[in-house]
């Protein structure tokens, strides 16, 4: 066999190889399971209120929250005391 045959075969190999690997990587990044702005709780325990007001709501795991209603990307939501900074909400 000569060299340009294997080296191609080298390379076809190492591409059908990687390719799918790099396809789960794409779609699997570090951001695709991260939800995106508010919990649905904490968007209706804001309802009819207004920013600043103290409200309660349940949390993921039932446990009552104590929260304040900020504005988070356009809409009010219940920011439980200890929430995260300001620059890190979506």
């Amino acid at each position: 066999m000569n060299n340009d045959y294997l080296l191609k075969t080298a390379l076809l190999v190492a591409i059908l190889i990687l390719l799918p690997i790099t396809a789960c990587t794409a779609s699997n990044g570090p951001d695709t399971n991260r939800r995106q702005g508010p919990p649905p709780e904490a968007v209706s325990a804001c309802e009819g209120k207004q920013a600043g007001d103290s409200v309660e709501f349940a949390g993921r795991g039932g446990e009552t929250l104590e929260a304040t209603c900020k504005e988070i990307n356009g809409q009010l939501a219940a920011v439980p005391a200890g929430g995260p900074p300001e620059g890190n909400r979506n």
